[in-house]
């Protein structure tokens, strides 16, 4: 990260590696800057506001942006915000309003297809807005900066023995980005997704204002941001509903080779709620074929459970009991189990592949026959090194997000291809993406919808139908709040 000044600047511009930002030219579209202070901007340049952070415009921070996760989309941005409080994030915004400079905000850079890029305009690094609020045992919410991670916001949590209800298996992305997409895991079938565990939101929309919006306060601006795809506001700060925590879990693996018999069973724990987690994977066989199917579940052990009895918990499922694996783990070594995977994906250099991901979400009633054709399909090789297929249930009356487009059932499965192709492999990331489309436009014809965080570029209609009957709502908040459109044009909603 760059030097920063001082807590506030007490140039007009911004101080960055031994020069200054002293405006923005709107002819050329560009900021300008000189080696050292020289009072007003030349005629003709729009003075930048007096910050608490830094604005950077180094090659360094802007190729950086240009790039996230996917490795797929690079729009180069012309500036880089490191906010130092939320005011220089109104202020910018504001500034960029008034000069139509289009605005992206961006947590941990996790994003797979260029979604927290923008070509031109400027890329709010919210990691600096990671502030916790207080706790004690008695809380019942946590209010977290935007650009506070999620293992951050566990650990601080459990010290009280609470936490949040919904996590995602990878625990190093921001609050503000999984909100802004809506945030999938395998408590989900109990608690819906991290969307609907919001009590409160604070956001700056794209008019500049500083808004505080609630289901009560706000309630077309809080449902408009949730799973908006940060369309009509930037989020600055949530309040995250928080539940008591266990100390321990146990953690089953259960081994199918039926792909209906294992979907069942994982529909059968869904709806009895046996367990607090369910996910599931399917990996290749000795021969190539993805047909080993591995029902992930977990049971939570005191305080907020009885200890967990495998002769109760496992009864009448028909995985193969001679593959079971049970693992005793503390709940925060549970939450954070992929991390050791992570750590070999980033010293081997594969996190550092491309990821042309599809992420999907099936009808319970049809997710077999979904499924089994692109299961057939699908190679090692082209699911790629350090690839993972995740395939598992959730129950829809827990949903209640209205952007979060879940299918018309009252199971739906979330279907992943998380797919890894080396950088420099052109071929291989077209025909991935090709696929990622193939397979988009059979589940949507089935009734189902996409998870939007993956490799695929929609077309404004295809947005229009990806919202339904949510569509209207969304566009009327866009208008009323970002009604220059300057947010997030990296989705191609608007």
């Amino acid at each position: 990260m760059s030097r920063t000044p001082s807590r506030r600047t007490v140039l007009h511009g911004v101080t960055l590696a031994g020069a200054t930002v002293i405006g923005f030219d709107p002819t050329a579209r560009s900021w300008a800057a000189t080696a050292q202070e020289t009072g007003a901007p030349p005629a003709g340049l729009a003075r930048i506001p007096r910050l608490d952070g830094t604005l950077v415009t180094d090659d360094a921070s802007l190729t950086a942006a240009a790039d996230d996760f996917g490795h797929l989309v690079h729009h180069r941005p012309s500036a880089v915000l490191r906010p130092g409080s939320v005011r220089d994030v109104v202020t910018m915004i504001r500034f960029c309003n008034d000069h139509r400079l289009p605005v992206a905000p961006r947590g941990q850079g996790h994003a797979a297809f260029g979604q927290a890029q923008t070509r031109g305009g400027l890329v709010i690094e919210t990691a600096t807005l990671a502030g916790i609020g207080a706790l004690d045992s008695a809380s019942t919410t946590v209010t977290v900066g935007a650009g506070a991670r999620w293992s951050a916001v566990a650990r601080a949590t459990l010290a009280h023995g609470l936490t949040p209800p919904v996590f995602t298996d990878y625990l190093e992305l921001s609050v503000g980005g999984t909100l802004s997409v809506g945030g999938l895991g395998g408590q989900g079938h109990q608690h819906g997704a991290q969307v609907d565990n919001v009590t409160q939101l604070r956001v700056v929309t794209g008019a500049g204002e500083l808004v505080r919006c609630s289901p009560t306060h706000r309630p077309d601006l809080f449902h408009a941001v949730l799973a908006g795809l940060g369309q009509c506001a930037v989020i600055v700060e949530a309040t995250v509903r928080l539940v008591p925590a266990p100390a321990t879990v146990r953690h089953y693996l259960l081994t199918y080779d039926d792909l209906d018999t294992f979907l069942e069973d994982q529909r059968l724990l869904v709806r009895e709620g046996r367990f607090a987690y369910v996910e599931g994977q399917v990996s290749a066989d000795a021969g190539g074929a993805f047909r080993v199917y591995v029902l992930e579940a977990a049971a939570y052990g005191p305080p907020v459970g009885p200890a967990p009895d495998d002769t109760v918990l496992l009864r009448g499922l028909r995985h193969d009991p001679a593959t079971v694996s049970r693992t005793d783990r503390t709940y925060y070594d549970f939450l954070d189990r992929i991390a050791p995977f992570v750590a070999v994906l980033k010293e081997s250099g594969l996190w550092a592949y491309a990821h042309p991901w599809l992420d999907l979400m099936f009808p319970g009633r049809s997710a077999a026959a979904l499924a089994a054709p692109l299961l057939d399909a699908l190679t090692p090789d082209t699911l790629g090194p350090g690839g993972v297929v995740l395939f598992y249930p959730l129950l829809r009356k827990h949903f209640r997000t209205p952007l979060l487009r879940t299918p018309d059932d009252d199971v739906f499965h979330l279907f992943d291809f998380l797919r890894t192709v080396p950088p420099d492999d052109a071929a291989a990331v077209d025909r991935a993406l090709a696929a990622n489309r193939a397979a988009y436009d059979t589940v949507v014809a089935a009734g189902g919808t996409r998870y939007p965080v993956g490799g695929m570029r929609l077309t404004r209609d295809d947005w229009r139908t990806h919202f339904g009957a949510a569509w209207p709502a969304l566009a009327r908040a866009k208008h009323t709040y970002d009604p220059n459109g300057i947010l997030t044009p990296g989705q191609g909603v608007f």
